[in-house]
């Protein structure tokens, strides 16, 4: 409890609260301060409650906080079990029933600011039925039902909208750094612009460029082209091998049995089927319904302490005792020897358990077997794109061991030939910093012959200008390397473009063979399936006869069954009174006095007789009591005026001696003074 407290002190501390209370202030508080911090509470979750409550009626104050404590839906704690008490709490201001209702709406503040926002819209009103009959008042209700569904859907997508993480801040920095990326990227243009204007017949190369990059768009959307038309010829191989695994399957169904055994077989796929429609699907379905049910009315249940659980484990455990109980006295009750049909009872429902399993068994197995022959497709059909994927046997394999032999030795060949390479590559980079060396040597000395002749930089000047020189010719070779670069990539790619177009030539005619045969077993699947729904309809219609006249058996049975357990019962009940009332004649009868008094007449009439004894005592107590009366009420009276007259010299000894008291003080100082 003080914990509890505690929390709410701190709440109220906080904003928009900020009550700067403690816990001796905020325990201090009287029932109506109590009231007032309730419906503040209630105000800043609903602004319509923000009302001062001294302005209303304590009625008025009770009934508005309890209407929105039902939208909040609030539940008494364990303790106020009682709603009568409950609201006799609310009314009063009672601590105990305030208390528990701050800490739990401070808990969940925000959560009941929503519920409270959207109860204003979707808390129905109930409009009576026979105003209903109006067209006018109908037409209105469903307007504002449909309204009701609209705002209940536009609050979902803005839940959604709010909680996906995108808000206007991060979009428009998004939008903002899009729009510099554009800025550099339209400089970046401009700047390969005026650098192109400077090279020699630019627009012709730009077209080229142009055309390239159109060719490499089209190479790019004849390779999707040519992969989809893979994937939809690799979609109707599988296809066309299911078709020709089942035409086998039936092949063989047909050339090995009779139609006799065709018929059972469909016959029993058929109750396989039926079976699961019937009675397995619905029975899981019901099932689950269930489950959902159950699981929406825990969600739309407030939130539960630990207290509440414990009292619904308490409840479940007592029910599932009186379960027990009752199936025990029913046990009892009905002994299994005295039922001819328990026997067949237990093996109907062994039967039924037994089926059960082996239709979840079969189920599995069908599923299983699917499964596996997904995969095998997958694998053949991979083992067909993948190039050396058979497994090599015999001379292929000895043959394989040869050239990777082969390889080795040219690997190593190879591997000594970059050795050799390397060493040498070494001895150059040494040369290479000998002469530089040398060339730096002989250059000061150049250096300090031109400042002795007066001609200094000539040699540096002659090296940039012969540099310069270098790279234009450079250039100018790079430049008509590209231009033919370029004409001869155009050629291979309309060499390729035209490969490309022959290679897929046959298989574009494979798959037009493909899309025939294909054509023809779905015709063929067509027929079968006609002829397949003509066998079912007949042997549904035969079922259907044979279900009616074993339902109409099964409830003759039923009503059969019923009435011998009625009939017995009956006899049952006319046999035990019999036996009693031959008991009871030969108890009444017999000459022993102790089998008479077993008798149920003489135990009513000895009975009869003691409560008239009973009687008789209490009137003549009664008597006495009248008769006393009087007298005892005089002297309770008496009693009472000597009480007060004890209780009055009681006072009155007590102010004589106060005054004595007061008297000896008041001489005492006088004796003092005089003494000074």
């Amino acid at each position: 409890m003080s914990d509890q407290i505690q929390f709410i002190v701190e709440k109220l501390n906080q904003e928009p609260f900020r009550k700067n209370f403690n816990l001796i202030t905020f325990d201090s508080l009287e029932s109506v301060q109590l009231l007032q911090l309730l419906s503040d509470v209630l105000g800043e979750i609903d602004p319509k409650h923000a009302v001062d409550i001294r302005e209303e009626l304590p009625e008025q104050t009770a009934k508005r906080m309890l209407s929105l404590l039902g939208i909040l839906k609030y539940k008494p704690p364990g303790s106020i079990s009682d709603l009568s008490a409950f609201r006799q709490g609310l009314v009063t201001g009672s601590k105990p029933v305030i208390h528990p209702v701050l800490h739990w709406l401070l808990q969940r503040t925000s959560e009941l600011k929503k519920r409270a926002y959207l109860a204003r819209f979707l808390v129905k009103l109930e409009v009576p039925a026979e105003f209903l009959q109006d067209d006018t008042v109908a037409d209105t209700n469903k307007q504002y039902e449909e309204l009701m569904e609209a705002f209940k859907n536009l609050h979902k997508e803005c839940e959604q909208l709010k909680t996906s993480g995108l808000s206007t801040a991060e979009i428009r920095r998004d939008i903002s750094a899009m729009e510099e990326e554009k800025d550099q990227l339209i400089k970046r243009v401009e700047r390969l612009k005026k650098r192109v204007e400077t090279v020699q017949n630019h627009p012709q190369m730009l077209e080229i460029a142009r055309q390239l990059r159109l060719e490499k768009e089209r190479e790019e959307s004849l390779a999707q082209q040519k992969q989809e038309q893979k994937n939809q010829l690799f979609h109707a191989e599988q296809r066309l091998q299911r078709a020709q695994l089942q035409l086998k399957e039936m092949h063989h169904a047909v050339a090995d049995s009779k139609p006799e055994s065709l018929m059972k077989k469909l016959e029993a796929e058929i109750n396989f089927n039926s079976y699961l429609v019937t009675e397995k699907i619905p029975r899981e379905l019901e099932s689950k319904k269930n489950s959902v049910y159950f699981l929406q009315k825990v969600v739309a249940e407030p939130a539960m302490s630990q207290s509440d659980l414990n009292v619904l484990e308490i409840k479940i455990n007592e029910v599932n005792a009186q379960i027990n109980q009752l199936m025990e006295k029913r046990m009892m009750k009905y002994e299994p020897i005295d039922s001819k049909f328990s026997m067949y009872r237990q093996q109907a429902s062994i039967i039924s358990r037994k089926k059960e399993t082996k239709a979840e068994e079969l189920q599995a197995a069908k599923e299983e077997m699917s499964s596996i022959e997904r995969q095998m497709l997958q694998k053949t059909s991979q083992a067909q794109e993948l190039e050396g994927s058979e497994v090599l046997k015999g001379d292929e394999f000895k043959l394989y061991v040869n050239k990777l032999r082969s390889k080795s030795t040219f690997y190593k060949k190879k591997r000594l030939e970059i050795a050799e390479i390397t060493a040498e590559y070494g001895i150059l980079q040494r040369t290479e910093e000998l002469l530089k060396q040398r060339h730096e040597t002989i250059q000061q000395q150049l250096q300090a012959i031109e400042d002795k002749k007066g001609i200094s930089g000539y040699s540096y000047t002659q090296e940039e200008l012969e540099r310069v020189s270098a790279v234009k010719s450079e250039m100018d070779e790079m430049k008509g390397q590209t231009l033919d670069n370029m004409s001869e990539m155009v050629k291979k790619l309309n060499a390729m473009v035209a490969e490309k177009k022959a290679s897929l030539a046959p298989v574009i005619k494979e798959l037009r063979q493909l899309r025939q045969k294909c054509q023809e077993l779905t015709q063929e699947c067509d027929e079968k399936k006609i002829q397949y729904d003509s066998c079912a309809a007949g042997l549904e219609s035969n079922r259907s006869t044979l279900e009616q006249e074993v339902k109409g058996l099964l409830e003759e049975c039923a009503q059969e069954e019923s009435n011998y357990r009625y009939i017995n019962c009956m006899k049952r009940n006319l046999e035990i009174q019999l036996q009693r009332a031959k008991e009871e004649m030969k108890a009444y009868v017999s000459s022993d006095p102790q089998e008479r008094r077993k008798a149920i007449r003489e135990q009513y009439t000895r009975m009869i007789l003691e409560q008239e004894n009973l009687g008789k005592k209490l009137r003549e107590k009664q008597k006495v009591v009248r008769e006393s009366h009087g007298p005892n009420m005089k002297q309770i009276k008496m009693w009472q005026d000597f009480e007060q007259l004890m209780e009055c010299k009681r006072e009155c000894f007590l102010k004589q001696q106060n005054q004595t008291a007061i008297g000896q003080v008041i001489q005492e100082g006088g004796k003092d003074r005089l003494v000074l």
